[in-house]
């Protein structure tokens, strides 16, 4: 299945890559694509990753998902 999240906070490509890198390490997650022009990640995961999960993922990281 496939998540879209909001991200907010993000500015530059180091961001994109923070948050692209914590949700890769998520449990069940197949792919990863953040995009800062949209401020939005996009997760292909599995039953075994959350909404949740991904939502405190990025919060964690320092961003706001919205």
């Amino acid at each position: 299945m496939e998540t879209v999240v909001k991200v907010g906070g993000m500015k530059c490509g180091g961001c994109v890559k923070s948050v692209t890198g914590v949700l890769s390490e998520l449990p069940d997650v197949q792919k990863v694509e953040v995009s800062l022009e949209q401020n939005e990640a996009r997760v292909e995961h599995g039953a075994g990753c959350s909404l949740e999960a991904i939502r405190a993922a990025i919060e964690d990281a320092g961003f706001d998902a919205l």
